[in-house]
């Protein structure tokens, strides 16, 4: 079967997938309590995938052949950029444990972009979602590590203890 005539329905079925799974986690993992915390680290991951995944689909290191939404309009995927991590984002901050050693901060950050440079690699091998141009999944595996660190610094900034602030005044 040639390229022009694939009917992509390995990249139909991970996308829908992929809003299907994302959206129950979702619902299962961010309590009613904290829904308003959780959706600031949304549109915040969402800001930091939007302005770097321009980036990077503009320079010409990653390509996005395959898009089940806005194929015209964005060259990056709309799924995994502004939904799948921003979720995953979501739920990374919620869960840190702020509370424990370094070191189980350190596999903490390791096991969530682990995972998704996992997903990632056997995209770009597999499917036609993603593909490396001048790109590897080290640069994915960074990219998100610094990601997820930005995140944790505007949680810090964001949802500091005001308590604590005004007593130094």
């Amino acid at each position: 079967m040639n390229n022009k005539n694939k009917s992509h329905t390995l990249e139909k079925i991970i996308e829908i997938s992929a809003w299907i799974v994302t959206a129950l986690l979702l619902i299962k993992f961010v309590p009613r309590s904290r829904i308003r915390e959780a959706h600031s680290f949304f549109l915040f991951k969402q800001l930091v995938t939007w302005l770097f995944g321009l980036v990077v689909v503009e320079k010409n290191l990653i390509a996005y052949p395959y898009r089940l939404f806005f194929k015209k309009t964005l060259k990056s995927s709309f799924t995994f950029e502004f939904f799948v991590y921003p979720a995953l984002c979501s739920l990374f901050n919620l869960y840190y444990p702020e509370k424990r050693s370094n070191m189980v901060k350190l596999l903490y950050y390791f096991f969530h972009t682990g995972i998704i440079t996992v997903f990632e690699s056997f995209a770009v091998k597999y499917t036609d979602l993603i593909k490396y141009k001048k790109w590897a999944w080290y640069w994915s595996f960074t990219t998100m590590w610094i990601s997820y660190y930005i995140s944790r610094i505007y949680h810090r900034w964001f949802f500091e203890d005001k308590s604590l602030t005004n007593k130094s005044s």
